[in-house]
């Protein structure tokens, strides 16, 4: 396929699903971390994860830009001079969750595929837990399970759809490490609503299974943190705003690819009341 070809998403799935086998091996051997320049742990789980990722990339697209944590941090940048025409991974989102004590964990492999600043394609696979979630434009989202170790299948991929609520309560995706003021004020602004507390890209992907209504970021966040994800919730129905009200867009190299928060949301009524406190906020 060329550059500028839309990739399958079952050559997607295939990647990520390897790229879980790779990271669970990783911790089963004992996995240690060191600080990046910014202060944020890596692992071998995440260099590994994405080497064989952008290995099978390169297999499946010759020639395709790769914006990917890893390999910007050591400083390599996509060219995007054709255009916003490219993939978006974080081979290992939730770093502090694969280093904590236990079997569990909700961090995640996710690729994305982007189309003049949108993301059209994307996989999210948490290996620990064997969740799996997977959405492209024009043919919807699925969900299933697989186990990272044995590559067995626990529930077969199966179409999924955001709730579109009408009406309070609503269901509020929570960070179980991060909080601040204004989405306090945010979930207070919103009245009548359940908080769902989880980590990493799973908000985005329990959005689109109808389980969150509502998943407010005012904090910076890096586009390989939300691009997959982000396809996910879009090919279920779902749609995330920036701040301001724009669509959020990717391969932004001048603002060195950062989002500067967004809201997500799983229906239009919950979107329409978003935006009325967002307004009032601003």
């Amino acid at each position: 396929m060329s550059a500028h070809t839309r990739p399958s998403l079952e050559a997607l799935i295939a990647l990520a699903r390897d790229a879980g086998r790779e990271i669970m091996a990783v911790r089963d051997a004992g996995a240690a971390a060191h600080r990046k320049d910014d202060g944020s742990p890596v692992t071998e789980a995440d260099q590994r994860a994405e080497a064989l990722i952008l290995a099978g990339l390169a297999r499946l697209a010759p020639g395709a830009p790769v914006l990917a944590e890893e390999a910007y941090a050591a400083g390599h940048r996509p060219d995007l001079s054709a255009g916003p025409h490219f993939f978006c991974v974080d081979a290992l989102d939730g770093t502090k969750d694969f280093l904590a004590e236990g079997d569990g964990g909700s961090f995640t492999v996710n690729i994305a595929w982007i189309e003049a600043g949108r993301p059209v394609v994307g996989v999210v696979y948490a290996p620990a837990l064997g969740d799996l979630f997977a959405g492209a434009e024009g043919q919807g989202a699925l969900r299933g399970a697989f186990d990272a170790r044995t590559g067995a299948e626990r529930a077969a991929l199966s179409p999924i759809r955001v709730a579109n609520r009408a009406a309070p309560p609503w269901r509020i995706a929570a960070s179980r490490r991060h909080g601040d003021a204004d989405t306090a004020a945010f979930i207070k602004a919103l009245g009548q609503t359940k908080e769902v507390r989880v980590s990493s890209s799973i908000k985005f992907c329990l959005t689109a299974a109808g389980e969150i209504d509502v998943y407010p970021r005012f904090g910076t966040i890096s586009e390989w943190d939300a691009a997959a994800g982000h396809a996910v919730l879009a090919a279920a129905g779902g749609v995330m705003n920036r701040l301001t009200g724009e669509p959020v867009a990717y391969g932004r190299a001048a603002r060195d690819f950062l989002i500067d928060g967004f809201v997500a949301t799983g229906g239009a009524a919950a979107e329409a009341e978003t935006r009325r406190i967002l307004a009032a906020m601003r």
